[in-house]
């Protein structure tokens, strides 16, 4: 299916807005950057450190707008920077014990200095828009920017969050605590993109540190608003849902759903789902 065909079956009034919150991880293309090449979303991108908004720039060109501010509960705070490669740069000091639970941790979240900052929350900037969907991957920062970014999340229909099983760092949110806090305002889980196993210290796995067995370390996971019983959801929210769940994930079964239903209202037209799966069928 062509990125465009069911945008313009679903009838979308307009471009879809995507915040990505700690854009600067471009070791692999995002789940929305098809949507955005394609002109149907606009990016909002995160990034405090201004050494990669050259990058997003050329990726993006005048289909990201860049944001430097650091997301969070608006107070000021420290950031305890890592090492960049390592990726644990956070606004919440490493905890030594759960470091030291898994090997290699102690070396990776070792802090190189400490900066004072200034947060912001989502809810204060005034030049992001409402949101349709949210990315975000901010080692532990996730849930203070959730509970200030209610406004500008009021219309979400998809988040997609890293969430940690064992905390790394001291007084983070666990996935318990995201997961109560994404249920109780309207969400469910959807999927996990992707699911991080780690190896307990001291025992190694063929002599690699990164070689787990059983134990969970952190995920993806992705929410959305809450398809089981739609009735109260806006039709521009149940047409984002369809889009993000087909071309983000490939989720047929969620996106044909919000079809059916945006249908059986008169949405859509009365053979909306029919032709949508005709335009799956077509590429399978």
């Amino acid at each position: 299916m062509a990125t465009r065909d069911l945008f313009e079956l679903l009838a979308l009034e307009r471009p879809l807005q995507v915040a990505d919150i700690g854009a600067a991880d471009l070791g692999e293309a995002p789940v929305y950057k098809a949507l955005v090449d394609a002109g149907l979303a606009q990016l909002n991108a995160f990034d405090a450190d201004p050494r990669q908004h050259a990058a997003l720039r050329q990726l993006y060109g005048d289909r990201v707008r860049i944001f430097p501010q650091v997301v969070g509960d608006g107070a000021p705070a420290t950031l305890y920077l890592a090492a960049p490669q390592s990726g644990m740069t956070s606004l919440f000091r490493p905890s030594t014990d759960h470091l030291a639970f898994f090997n290699g941790f102690e070396r990776l979240g070792q802090v190189e200095r400490e900066l004072a900052v200034e947060t912001t929350r989502l809810d204060d900037i005034e030049d992001l828009p409402e949101l349709d969907f949210l990315k975000m991957d901010i080692q532990g920062g996730e849930l203070a920017a959730l509970r200030h970014g209610t406004a500008k999340l009021a219309r979400c229909a998809m988040v997609q969050l890293e969430v940690s099983f064992v905390p790394l760092y001291e007084g983070q949110p666990s996935f318990g605590d995201i997961d109560v806090w994404m249920r109780g305002h309207g969400f469910i889980p959807h999927c996990f993109t992707a699911l991080k196993k780690w190896s307990i210290a001291p025992v190694l796995r063929d002599g690699d540190f990164r070689s787990p067995f059983n134990q969970l370390l952190e995920a993806d996971i992705v929410y959305v608003r809450d398809p089981v019983a739609p009735g109260g959801l806006d039709p521009e929210l149940m047409k984002a849902v369809a889009l993000l769940a087909h071309h983000n994930f490939y989720s047929i079964d969620l996106a044909g759903r919000m079809i059916a239903l945006l249908a059986a209202r008169g949405e859509l037209p009365a053979d909306a789902f029919e032709r949508y799966l005709a335009l799956v069928n077509a590429v399978a």
